[in-house]
């Protein structure tokens, strides 16, 4: 029987006929269909503007770049994430730190969050960034961090590589009312895909105007941006050092067509999730719970085991899953225990719900192409390994 991955992209006909009208163009790069899926993300999220790239780590470089993020400043973010939430600071030669999650949403807490900053203004060290990831989709208590951030002054990031398609408080993820800079993710197993890619939004002029110099080379065409007049028609001027952090047309194209699906597929996550809530309901796990302000995209479906009802442990149950076909994951490992991070010295007791989670947290499949009898196998394998 096909093993069920946790993630999988979803192809239509249309999609690839997307692809291969740009793929027979005159244009496999820096052609119409870039601008064209910016603008259809930027329109969906009411965003001023939209600057898609190649991966959603390329667009928190930039974004942290535009910031001023530098040698010798601090970001903080949640240790429940990818690395490229912290490795973003990394790359702009400043440190990190992390905040400990909320127990029910497992996002970065807002009341972690504002006893570190009262100690940190005490010893003179707060934050100039902070990246509040929207874990599995959920969006973070962005109103207490926006006041937070007003109070101590460091910008907000809102890394939303799973929450394209969710909202916050009625509005759409990435209309940039709470944060400086929201960051996309476009990567297959994500709501919709580009093969690989990212973006950055935001409402900030000159944060758009940085962020597109830094993805082409530092490069630009724009006279207002250039030192004097052009000497011609061919000119162009590097006035930053930037990077090729670019989307091609090829990835555009399949973008853009995947968001005329993006509804669709995010009602389906929640047809799915309704569907495990009921199923999965006496079993001895935590479920997902979903905060009344936020709706998610449903990128993961996040399952806690109850250890001392289920009597195996989490490895052991987390590999009976696979090896009955079920391709669970982890998602995340927390940062500071990666050996990297480990290196300079972070304290495990003080991120103790971090810890509670990466002992008892199991992501299973949730991908809004799953059909209702592989979802029926998933739970049946679950009540299987639990018995």
């Amino acid at each position: 029987m096909k093993p069920i991955p946790y993630g999988r992209q979803d192809i239509s006909d249309k999609d690839v006929a997307a692809v291969v009208e740009v793929l027979t163009s005159d244009f496999l790069t820096q052609g119409p269909a870039v601008p064209r899926f910016e603008a259809a993300v930027a329109g969906h999220c009411g965003a001023r503007h939209a600057l898609a790239m190649n991966s959603a780590t390329s667009a928190l470089h930039a974004a942290c770049l535009a910031l001023g993020l530098g040698p010798g400043d601090l970001l903080w973010t949640t240790p429940v994430t990818f690395v490229a939430s912290a490795n973003c600071a990394l790359y702009c030669e400043a440190e990190v730190d992390f905040v400990d999650i909320d127990p029910r949403t497992y996002n970065l807490s807002a009341d972690a969050l504002t006893a570190k900053l009262e100690t940190a203004e005490r010893k003179g060290r707060l934050p100039k960034v902070v990246v509040a990831v929207h874990l599995c989709g959920q969006p973070c208590d962005m109103r207490r961090l926006k006041v937070l951030a007003d109070r101590y002054g460091f910008a907000l990031i809102e890394d939303a590589s799973h929450a394209i398609g969710g909202s916050y408080m009625g509005e759409p993820i990435g209309n940039g009312r709470y944060s400086d800079i929201t960051i996309f993710s476009f990567h297959p197993v994500k709501i919709i895909t580009t093969a690989e890619g990212g973006m950055a939004l935001t409402n900030h002029d000159k944060l758009a105007e940085r962020m597109n110099l830094l993805r082409s080379h530092g490069i630009t065409r724009d006279p207002d941006l250039m030192t004097h007049e052009p000497d011609g028609g061919w000119y162009y001027q590097q006035v930053k050092l930037g990077y090729n952090y670019r989307m091609t047309d090829v990835q555009a194209a399949l973008g853009h067509s995947q968001m005329e699906r993006i509804e669709g597929f995010i009602a389906r996550r929640h047809e799915l999730a309704r569907r495990y809530d009921a199923m999965l309901a006496d079993l001895p796990l935590t479920l997902p719970w979903q905060h009344p302000d936020g709706h998610s995209g449903l990128h993961l479906y996040v399952i806690r085991l109850q250890l001392d009802r289920i009597g195996r442990s989490h490895r052991a149950v987390f590999d009976a899953l696979r090896e009955r076909g079920i391709l669970v994951n982890l998602h995340y490992i927390p940062l500071y225990r990666q050996p990297y991070y480990a290196a300079f010295g972070y304290d495990r007791t003080d991120f103790p719900e971090a810890e509670a989670y990466y002992r008892e947290a199991i992501s299973i499949p949730m991908f809004h192409a799953m059909t209702d009898a592989e979802q029926t196998r998933v739970v049946e394998a679950i009540e299987a390994v639990l018995a």
